[in-house]
């Protein structure tokens, strides 16, 4: 079992012109979001990030429905797909790997697969282990929602230690409504604090960026 040694308060808020940092900026393509409808269904679609500097990291990819969006994201930063070296899908649902056809060249980290056109990679994600991208950049295991959930630690930014979580957090203020869509409760719980304890600042799956506060136990 995880033993927090701090008490972490998450504060909602929103960082629009992105996150800078020596040697990784991080910024929000897209804002995911889930919305309850009157009929009983939802509609949701997942954050898209960017991480930028020795190596160009998108982080979710979106639905299919965002391919053009994200493409006018990418020219917006003077990119296009070919310049994105590697493709993170936290995990495999519609809504965070609909466009990794626009990255044929990338490495392809998807749950705990990692590949490189039609070559899988050795690694132990399913072991618990992270997979190193260098000293500052790392995709980490973070089961729970899914069984192989991945998110992505991006050390050195100007607000600190960022985790791309994907759908580790739904959003902010998700309380205990992330229980509804997660396969193991009990273990994402324990990847929440974890994260919360590591993290400065978290994007979430479905909503704004939000820092975490610690507070040492007395």
């Amino acid at each position: 079992m995880y033993s927090a040694p701090s008490v972490a308060k998450r504060e909602c808020t929103e960082l629009r012109a992105g996150i800078p940092g020596e040697p990784y900026s991080v910024s929000v393509l897209k804002e995911g979001y889930c919305t309850a409808q009157p009929d009983g269904t939802f509609r949701a679609d997942g954050t898209i990030s960017l991480i930028t500097g020795p190596r160009t990291v998108l982080v979710d990819t979106g639905g299919p429905w965002d391919r053009e969006l994200l493409i006018r994201r990418l020219e917006e930063r003077s990119l296009s797909p070919a310049d994105v070296s590697v493709v993170v899908g936290t995990h495999g649902h519609s809504d965070h790997i609909g466009n990794l056809n626009l990255f044929p060249e990338a490495t392809v980290v998807v749950s705990c697969d990692i590949s490189r056109g039609d070559t899988y990679l050795p690694n132990q994600l399913a072991e618990g282990q992270p997979y190193i991208i260098d000293d500052h950049l790392s995709v980490i295991p973070t089961p729970g929602h899914t069984g192989r959930d991945v998110s992505v630690l991006v050390k050195g930014t100007s607000a600190g230690t960022v985790l791309v979580a994907g759908d580790l957090f739904e959003c902010c203020d998700d309380e205990d409504s992330w229980k509804d869509l997660s396969e193991n409760p009990e273990l994402q719980e324990i990847g929440r604090q974890k994260a919360l304890q590591e993290a400065d600042v978290i994007i979430p799956g479905h909503g704004p960026l939000f820092r975490v506060h610690r507070t040492p136990q007395s």
